[in-house]
């Protein structure tokens, strides 16, 4: 792509000049990578990626998209890409709130699902969805048209998703007091208090649900415990420290919340699949490859 080669080419994450819009080539298969996945709408012009959150994972190819409704912890690899191959993909976050404007907007907006969902689900790009891409993309190569025309675009973006086959998944993101949206403010709390002691009837309170209808609307959201969701943020958020920070294994585990740096380095080695250390070292090994140059 133009706009890569424009950048110094290579392989990693390029940013686009528009907020919140990020483009991805990669010329290998790297190790599986966990993160943080915001709201947001995954596409896939060339290549293969694999996601796992929770108990579940998700395989979406060329021309399909992933779209992630709440914040999510969960690892992604991408598959086969080669030098011959190179995998390509564009990622789009969501601003919540114009997508509730455009869903305002609507005619006929679409009714949330009212099923037992995850947050996470792949889908096609058709051929409306596509087109806004591609135009998109075209608007990368016009840095001073971008802050004009950008946010026409992310309302078309915005349109053809309520609209089309997944308008009732997204609008759940969008409606105020679905239990979507309820288990969401749930999640910004244990995002926001990630390193205090988690207790599931407080996180009820703060959705305005029951325990029991809490805890399962969270699960086959997440596909995960609140407490299974909330070790991941800390796992995460403790590698971002020894990534970042410089701090030590024990330094990390007790600033994310574990009184015991031996049970922080089981609970790291049986997420990651290896040692705080040695990961550390792999994944900065992983960015130095990234880099784009």
């Amino acid at each position: 792509m133009d706009l890569i080669e424009s950048r110094g080419g290579g392989q990693g994450r390029f940013e686009t000049g528009m907020a919140g819009v990020s483009l991805m080539r990669s010329f290998q298969t790297f190790i599986p990578v966990a993160n943080m996945y915001r709201p947001s709408l995954c596409v896939v012009f060339k290549g293969q990626k694999e996601i796992l959150f929770g108990e579940t994972t998700l395989n979406y190819h060329e021309m399909e998209c992933l779209v992630v409704s709440v914040e999510v912890p969960a690892i992604g690899r991408m598959v086969g890409a080669s030098t011959e191959r190179p995998y390509l993909g564009m990622t789009i976050e969501f601003d919540t709130a114009i997508l509730r404007d455009v869903l305002q907007q609507l005619p006929d907006p679409p009714v949330p699902s009212s099923r037992l969902s995850t947050c996470v689900f792949v889908g096609s790009v058709d051929e409306q969805l596509a087109d806004c891409l591609t135009r998109m993309v075209r608007l990368m190569r016009n840095p001073p048209a971008i802050p004009v025309l950008f946010p026409a675009i992310m309302r078309e973006l915005y349109y053809w998703l309520l609209t089309g086959p997944y308008g009732g998944e997204l609008a759940k993101l969008a409606v105020p007091e679905t239990h979507a949206e309820r288990v969401a403010r749930a999640i910004n709390h244990v995002r926001d208090h990630y390193n205090q002691p988690l207790r599931v009837e407080q996180l009820a309170d703060v959705a305005g649900m029951s325990p029991s209808s809490f805890h399962a609307h969270f699960k086959a959201m997440t596909s995960m415990t609140p407490v299974q969701y909330q070790k991941q943020i800390r796992l995460l958020e403790a590698r971002r420290l020894m990534l970042s920070d410089a701090a030590n294994v024990s330094e990390a585990a007790y600033q994310v919340g574990y009184e015991s740096a031996s049970q922080f380095s089981r609970e790291y080695t049986r997420s990651f699949g290896t040692a705080p250390k040695r990961d550390v070292m792999n994944f900065r090994a992983l960015l130095a490859q990234a880099v784009p140059r």
